[in-house]
């Protein structure tokens, strides 16, 4: 079963698909890899970013902003 749809707001902003203008994403968190950690082996203490998947056109978006909010949203 797929997730529920979420909206995403870093403040007062609301967050949009860059593409496509919707306002519903997937969520999941992305680790961000730097190729110095990966090389001593260290990958797992990479900064993590969260990436929102557009739930219309699959576009990704990542946010390294701690403020960044999500909501439920329904599709």
């Amino acid at each position: 079963m797929a997730k529920k749809p979420v909206r995403a707001a870093v403040g007062d902003i609301r967050i949009t698909c860059q593409v496509c203008g919707s306002e519903h994403f997937r969520d999941r968190p992305v680790l961000l890899n730097s190729s110095g950690m990966e090389f001593m082996k260290l990958a797992w203490a990479n900064e993590t970013a969260t990436g929102l998947i557009c739930w219309q056109c699959g576009y990704v978006q990542l946010f390294a902003n701690q403020d960044l909010q999500l909501y439920r949203g329904d599709a």
